[in-house]
């Protein structure tokens, strides 16, 4: 995961920054990825202002510079949700299909704190009081339909989304779509050979994820 820094301003508390910096935490393992945070800063910003056009509610702002973005002082939820358009190991292994393979409907996940086995259940949300029924459902709605425009999104592209990494936050009360748009979130594949793409399943050096983020970079890039 990517190592933020969030900045409040005590004469203005209605709004946050968020500063994304060049340390990335893997497995426990610090290390800098040149210019990570300004990619993943203007990846961010380019989804969000992506979303809002789609009226998809976001706690998003502005992007206040290279690697700052302005949200509204939203009250986080303390979970992710990660929607899979494809098998991944896990759901290849329980119900026998290939890794990777499509599937016919996207399925949604919920996932508390870091690390491989976060996976959660809805009635966890419920009865810890993470989440209320009523939120939950508001909160799968705003996924199916990020998905699905960003689904299209990267088809129009000749990519494919194979998976897609969701945090949510309350601003008065209402539900709105919060974090970002990571290359640790977004999990994508090229349709056709991309000698520029590198598996996101397998980054594990500071190179191989400064190419993935490249990569997806580049998607957004004006050309």
């Amino acid at each position: 995961m990517l190592e933020t820094i969030f900045h409040s301003n005590p004469m203005d508390e209605k709004y946050i920054q968020v500063e994304y910096t060049d340390t990335v935490l893997l497995e426990k393992k610090k290390m800098k990825v040149k210019d990570i945070g300004q990619k993943t800063c203007e990846l961010s910003h380019f989804f969000f202002e992506y979303a809002t056009g789609f009226q998809i509610p976001t706690a998003y702002v502005k992007k206040d510079d290279k690697t700052i973005l302005k949200f509204v002082n939203h009250k986080p939820f303390p979970f992710y949700v990660k929607i899979l358009n494809r098998a991944d190991k896990r759901i290849a292994k329980i119900f026998g299909l290939k890794e990777h393979s499509e599937l016919k409907l996207p399925v949604f996940e919920f996932h508390y704190g870091e690390g491989k086995d976060t996976l959660i259940t809805e009635s966890h949300l419920i009865s810890f009081d993470l989440c209320n029924s009523e939120d939950m459902k508001i909160i799968l709605r705003i996924s199916s339909k990020v998905n699905a425009v960003l689904k299209s999104f990267f088809d129009r592209r000749n990519e494919i989304l194979s998976q897609l990494s969701c945090t949510f936050g309350k601003f008065e009360e209402k539900i709105c779509l919060s974090g970002d748009f990571s290359p640790f979130g977004l999990k994508i594949y090229p349709k056709e050979e991309n000698k520029k793409w590198t598996d996101p399943e397998k980054m594990n050096t500071a190179a191989e994820i400064k190419k993935y983020t490249e990569f997806l970079h580049n998607i957004v890039s004006p050309k």
